[in-house]
């Protein structure tokens, strides 16, 4: 397994999936995302124990979507890594803790122009400081529910992370 945090994100490899999820190939991040190829991330919403979102905005060197807002923590799975071990690991790094343990929700297939990503979705309550990873969070904030949907109404937001928040909630309502 390629240890992502030691390469050029672009060159991270990842393992390349059909639409069933099965593993059908790799390539490095940079041509998956240039010629379309389906992958998988994790997305963990982590919240404090009072119920507020850990929100933050992208930083402007990010591949896809820079510089846009997010309320979860996450990213691609490597060549070879669980979902599980990417939810922790993400949650680790983009938090700058260590002991979280994410639990898991639902999967889906996120699809986008030419871009597509199996989604495993991953819940999380953190009771502590965090210091977020400079090159991955430009800003961050604990919102409540309704701030959250504040700045989803006036602010840039992942497309993915919109409809993951989206499924998320009806999978919560259910």
């Amino acid at each position: 397994m390629t240890n992502p945090a030691a390469v050029n994100p672009a060159e991270e490899l990842l393992d390349v999936v059909d639409e069933h999820d099965r593993v059908i190939g790799t390539a490095v991040r940079g041509e998956v995302y240039r010629r379309g190829l389906t992958h998988r991330c994790v997305f963990i919403l982590v919240r404090d124990p009072s119920g507020r979102i850990f929100v933050h905005r992208r930083t402007d060197t990010k591949l896809f979507a820079p510089g846009a807002y997010d309320m979860f923590v996450g990213g691609v799975v490597g060549s070879g890594e669980t979902y599980a071990e990417a939810a922790v690991r993400e949650a680790e790094e983009e938090l700058g803790v260590s002991g979280i343990a994410p639990r898991p929700m639902f999967k889906f297939l996120f699809r986008q122009d030419h871009l597509s990503w199996w989604c495993d979705m991953y819940e999380a309550v953190w009771d502590g400081p965090v210091s977020p990873q400079e090159s991955e969070v430009a800003w961050h904030a604990w919102l409540t529910p309704a701030e959250l949907d504040e700045r989803l109404a006036r602010d840039d937001f992942v497309p993915d992370g919109r409809e993951a928040y989206r499924r998320y909630l009806d999978f919560r309502a259910a």
